[in-house]
């Protein structure tokens, strides 16, 4: 059962099917959110003005509205109208019926990510003042008046600290998991081909020996070149960043720019948030906020 979840078939010819298939999905990443980008920012602007409506002493369900918004970014950029028609749904499984599998698995656990990457995120923010004034300061610099473009949020360089930061903080993929393609040793233990190896990431992300203060929320420690290293070694990062997780830093950067360029984003007084550990880390109860505006 664990190699089906994991999506293992036996045989010489998986490993290179493997990288294929991910090569695949994170081209298909990349232009989905080239070709989307009006459609991210638009859902974006419509969250805006949800909270811009709002009086300033309402409280905000953040975990609803992330849910929301990320399922709303998922399903319209990775399915867009493709499938409105009965007939092409039926012709689109029978011919790509593992690339139909594919997008289904990738729009959910996408959707459970960047939600749960925005929810971090701003309880984070609000909870920082600093650091949210900070990334103002930069979102300011960076956009001015100016519309909100891709290639000014490539330049977010703060607002990219303050999503790893958000990463590893809120240990937001605590463990993962893969079978062993080739066989593999750590110290005198071998561990044999299609082995199933548990990746206990939440102790690594918290590790005091690597990341001082480890239980403080400090974007600016990713400052540093061999952080983001490590980080990268992790799977959080670079080239071995998985597709969703890309696609949650995009969809978070652009949302970020939007809501803080407009919103200070508040606390709930004498609120305090308890995390579940899951595959996806998350509140365990609704997290609320409060907005008020800058302009």
């Amino acid at each position: 059962m664990l190699k089906s979840l994991l999506r293992y078939q036996s045989g010489d010819g998986n490993v290179s099917e493997h990288h294929t298939r991910k090569k695949l999905c994170e081209n298909g990443v990349t232009n989905s959110l080239q070709s989307n980008f009006a459609l991210l920012l638009k859902l974006s602007e419509e969250l805006l003005d949800k909270w811009l409506s709002y009086p300033e002493s309402q409280h905000v369900p953040l975990c609803q509205h992330m849910l929301g918004f990320a399922m709303k970014s998922v399903t319209q950029m990775v399915m867009g109208c493709t499938f409105e028609d009965d007939q092409e749904v039926i012709r689109f499984q029978k011919n790509h019926g593992t690339i139909l599998e594919d997008s289904m698995i990738f729009s959910l656990s996408s959707c459970i990510i960047t939600a749960k990457l925005c929810t971090w995120a701003i309880c984070f923010l609000t909870t920082s003042e600093e650091v949210q004034k900070k990334l103002f300061q930069e979102i300011d610099q960076v956009l001015g008046k100016g519309p909100v473009t891709p290639e000014k949020i490539e330049q977010l360089r703060y607002c990219r600290q303050v999503l790893c930061e958000t990463v590893r903080t809120s240990k937001l993929t605590p463990v993962s998991a893969r079978l062993q393609d080739i066989e593999g040793k750590i110290d005198k233990f071998i561990i044999p081909r299609e082995t199933l190896v548990i990746y206990a990431l939440g102790v690594v992300l918290q590790d005091p020996s690597t990341w001082p203060s480890p239980y403080k929320f400090d974007p600016d420690r990713f400052d540093d070149e061999s952080i983001m290293k490590t980080f990268s070694l992790l799977g959080f990062s670079g080239t071995q960043e998985c597709p969703e997780l890309r696609f949650a830093y995009m969809v978070t950067t652009v949302l970020l720019s939007v809501l803080v360029r407009r919103l200070h984003l508040l606390s709930v007084e004498g609120q305090v948030i308890e995390t579940k550990y899951e595959l996806v880390t998350s509140s365990k109860e609704e997290a609320w906020i409060t907005v008020s505006k800058r302009y």
